[in-house]
This record gives structure tokens, C-alpha cells and sequence, in this order.
């Protein structure tokens, strides 16, 4: 992961909508196949589900983690911000990315299986149960991050992509952890949808785990 401070900018923001599109390609569309093929068994759908996202999230951190830090991701991005490793616009700039990119994978995902494009969800997940979950989420999510940048980076690919798969299972929200993918479901009446009313909470929990988790991270992991 960099400090932004070189002009090619523009290869960051491209790389960060790039790469969260094909996230949302990969939640969502086995999600779908999931769905399809699984015969109503929801254990067999969410496992495929969940295998699925850890597969792409662990081709799109390697392939693209060199050009952006392969972020895909408000909550991490406003991490390093707080670190000081990324400057503002910057970070506006990879969260509105990050926006654009889920919402056109989902879009993309409804028209590669012949699905209305523009949807929004009827699932609902809401409650203090799935509110927590979603603060479990997104702090596991950074102690693998921040971790895995302090003892081995070169396997922060292999650590998100086996956290999200697992932690798919071990939460009740089945693990969001994600400002852009949270938006970007609430646009998919699916398998992986979130009702759009459950959204707001989902965001805050995540971006207030962030704030409050950011100053322990900083003294666990520090060199």
C-alpha cells in the first residue's frame, strides 16, 4: 500500500473502480448462479457464494494491489487516511471510484444473467444482531489488513481472500464490511441484496469501526 503523492492519479482511481467492479461481479453474480443451481439448499448457495468472492478478491488484490493498494473499499481507504497515507482528495477520489465501480459490477451482473438492470432490493438485514456482526466485520477485515502489511505483506492477498470467505459464515450480516459494496447491493433484488433501508446503518457501523479500531491498530502493529 502507497502514499499518493505521484501524479498518475488517475491509474489509482481506474484500478480502484476496476477493481471493486469486479468484486461486485464476483458477489453478486455467483450469488446468483448460487442461487439458480443449488436447488433451495441457502447453506450450499452461501458457500458457493462465499468461495467465489474469496477467489476474485484474491486475484483483484494481487493483480491490481502494485498500482492502487487495492483498496475497493471506503472503510480501508478512510483507514490509511487516518494514517496519514493517503491525502484527502485522494481518498475522496478512491471512495467515489469505489461507489461508481460497485454500482456498474451490479448493473453488469443483472444484464450478463438477463435480469432487469436497475433494481432494488427486497432482503431485509437490520437489527443489532447484524449491526454488530457488521462491526465484527470490518474490524476483523482491518486487523488482516494492517496486520498482514506488518508481518507479511506479500500474503495480504491470501489473508483478505480467507478472511472474507470464512467470516461469510462466522457473521450474521454475512460480513459487508464495505461502504461501496453495501451501496451496490441495496440495487440488486438477489441473492446477496440488502434492502436499502438497512443500508445507512450498515455505513455507519462500518465507517465508526474504522475510527474506533484505527487508534489500537496503530499501537498493536506499529514498527
Amino acid at each position: 500500500m502507497h502514499t499518493f503523492t505521484d501524479p498518475d492519479l488517475w491509474r489509482k482511481l481506474s484500478a480502484e473502480a476496476l477493481g471493486t467492479a469486479f468484486l461486485l461481479i464476483g458477489v453478486v453474480g455467483s450469488g446468483i448462479m448460487a442461487e439458480t443451481l443449488s436447488n433451495g439448499s441457502i447453506a450450499l448457495a452461501l458457500l458457493a457464494n462465499a468461495i467465489a468472492t474469496g477467489c476474485i478478491l484474491y486475484v483483484i488484490i494481487t493483480v491490481l494491489g502494485p498500482i492502487s493498494g487495492a483498496h475497493f473499499n471506503p472503510a480501508v481507504t478512510l483507514a490509511f487516511y487516518l494514517r496519514k497515507e493517503i491525502s484527502r482528495n485522494a481518498a475522496a477520489g478512491f471512495a467515489l471510484m469505489q461507489i461508481s465501480g460497485a454500482i456498474a459490477g451490479v448493473w453488469l451482473t443483472h444484464l450478463i444473467f438477463e435480469l432487469p438492470v436497475f433494481q432494488l432490493s427486497s432482503t431485509v438485514r437490520t437489527g443489532v444482531s447484524q449491526w454488530i456482526s457488521e462491526g465484527i466485520a470490518t474490524f476483523g477485515l482491518l486487523f488482516v489488513v494492517f496486520g498482514g502489511l506488518r508481518s507479511k505483506p506479500e500474503a495480504v492477498p491470501t489473508l483478505v481472500a480467507l478472511y472474507i470467505t470464512g467470516a461469510y459464515w462466522f457473521t450474521s450480516s454475512t460480513s459487508f464490511a464495505n461502504p461501496a459494496v453495501t451501496i451496490a447491493r441495496g440495487l440488486s433484488d438477489t441473492f446477496a441484496g440488502i434492502a436499502p433501508e438497512g443500508v445507512p446503518a450498515f455505513i455507519l457501523v462500518q465507517l465508526v469501526t474504522v475510527v474506533l479500531a484505527m487508534p489500537l491498530f496503530a499501537k498493536l502493529f506499529s514498527k
